[in-house]
């Protein structure tokens, strides 16, 4: 029977991908990664563009050269306006924020041509006509389907992580466990007995809860210790936990579920395989304009389910860089014994 059990638990089952899995927002533009997405997209498209109409290899170059001083400029206005127009824009539907990044690009090529137009006195070179009109559409119609395919594509990891929570937290030995520890102390500690039930009922919560909106590092920080004193009640003296948060950015927004999982890798690599206490350390910080989450455990050499590991790190890794993009970052290292996680994110606010 305890086979069967094990071959169900170790049974994954991926939730077929639906709607509301696939992007919903147009991409950040304040991204930096996203930002020098565009801007390389847009130069590679607009030296395509060049080598098809010259006749010659010379003749390359000087179509590049006239066409980029037009479209960079737009493309950086429209890059600026759609940043600052970052809080307007979230509100909008995905379609409806398709239509206004169309339109904001036709209306910034239009400007910067008839600038240079005015600049220059050559309404042949600087014109704006239908073929601009189609080829704007065009080229920020791909780079738009560009972001939404990798969204969709990146999405599912969304979904992953919810499961591998979730099946986390009904491990047998983890919910069981917590449970036994729970009924010897209806008796002798009711009060005591109550508070972990809803600690439990607090983690299933959020574990049902979508998982797609950013949430502010302290209720991450609370939901970790809602986990720890749950492992706690099994664990013992065997379970210690530095905090280091004195200088945590409470309202940074942070992906859900990144930190609690890490905990808890922690606490099943570095902890229960060992016989001597263990100590976790949680170090939380900022410093300029970056927001630091370093754990670290003891490294057990002949460590259990590394494979398990590998994957929870990067599903991590997948959420922050559908995030974040080239913002974020996950190292990890073994170093005086101790096996540690940094993950890198900016600082944002829900204010930002």
């Amino acid at each position: 029977m305890a086979e069967d059990s094990t071959m169900l638990h170790n049974t994954r089952i991926m939730p077929k991908p639906t709607a509301s899995d696939y992007p919903t927002q147009l991409p950040d533009f304040c991204n930096l990664g996203i930002t020098l997405r565009i801007l390389v997209g847009v130069e590679g498209l607009t030296l395509a563009a060049a080598w098809l109409r010259a006749d010659a290899l010379d003749g390359v170059w000087r179509l590049f050269v006239e066409q980029s001083v037009v479209v960079q400029p737009a493309l950086l206005v429209m890059l600026a306006l759609l940043c600052l127009g970052k809080p307007w824009l979230v509100r909008l539907s995905y379609k409806k924020g398709v239509v206004a990044v169309l339109l904001l690009a036709l209306v910034c090529h239009a400007g910067v041509k008839g600038m240079m137009a005015r600049l220059f006195a050559d309404t042949a070179l600087y014109g704006f006509g239908v073929r601009d009109v189609i080829n704007v559409i065009l080229v920020t119609g791909m780079l738009l389907g560009y972001f939404y395919l990798r969204g969709r594509a990146l999405s599912p990891a969304l979904s992953e992580a919810r499961l591998q929570a979730l099946q986390a937290r009904i491990r047998p030995h983890f919910l069981f466990n917590s449970l036994n520890a729970v009924l010897s102390l209806v008796r002798s500690e009711p009060r005591r007995a109550e508070r972990a039930l809803e600690n439990l009922a607090d983690l299933f919560r959020v574990l049902m809860a979508d998982n797609r909106q950013l949430v502010p590092l302290a209720s991450e920080v609370a939901l970790c210790k809602q986990y720890l004193e749950l492992e706690a009640l099994r664990l013992g003296e065997r379970l210690q936990v530095a905090w280091h948060i004195d200088k945590m950015p409470g309202d940074a927004l942070i992906p859900p579920l990144i930190l609690q999982p890490l905990v808890e890798n922690a606490v099943y690599h570095g902890i229960e395989p060992a016989s001597q206490p263990g100590e976790i350390s949680i170090n939380l910080y900022s410093s300029d304009g970056q927001v630091h989450l370093v754990i670290s455990n003891p490294y057990q050499r002949e460590g259990r389910h590394h494979g398990g590991n590998k994957m929870a790190m990067g599903n991590i890794k997948n959420r922050l860089m559908l995030h974040f993009d080239v913002e974020a970052s996950l190292k990890t290292q073994v170093r005086d014994a101790a096996y540690q996680v940094h993950i890198t994110l900016p600082y944002r606010t829900a204010a930002k």
